[in-house]
């Protein structure tokens, strides 16, 4: 058996609903929640990370750069998802890919109303 903790972030506790106080390492679907709510925790970070990143920070790189770029992103989420357990790591990549979404929505919409000068 292993506590599970009660400091648990929003999203894990979404994830992880049903497993109770307690994890029964012996129960194969309590261990299946378990795992499927890492795997789902983990997707969740990537997807907004990449979201963040690309709104944000990205840049017209060649090909192999930009898939280098990824898959260094993709080993770093692997970090975040344990961290994200207990700390508020995917609702603060939420946060930030809202707030560099309407950033670009508005200098885009922006720059549709300037005057092209001639």
């Amino acid at each position: 058996m292993i506590q599970v903790p009660n400091d648990l972030s929003f999203f894990a506790k979404l994830l992880f609903n049903g497993l109770g106080d307690e994890l029964n390492l012996n129960n194969d679907s309590e261990v299946a929640i378990a795992i499927r709510g890492v795997i789902f925790l983990y997707l969740i970070i990537l997807f907004l990370s990449v979201v963040t990143y690309k709104l944000g920070f990205a840049k017209q790189l060649p090909l192999l750069k930009s898939a280098v770029v990824y898959v260094v992103l993709a080993i770093g989420c692997m970090i975040l998802t344990f961290f994200g357990l207990s700390l508020p790591i995917a609702e603060g990549l939420l946060i930030s890919s809202a707030v560099l979404g309407i950033y670009r929505f508005r200098l885009h919409r922006e720059r549709k109303d300037r005057p092209q000068s001639e």
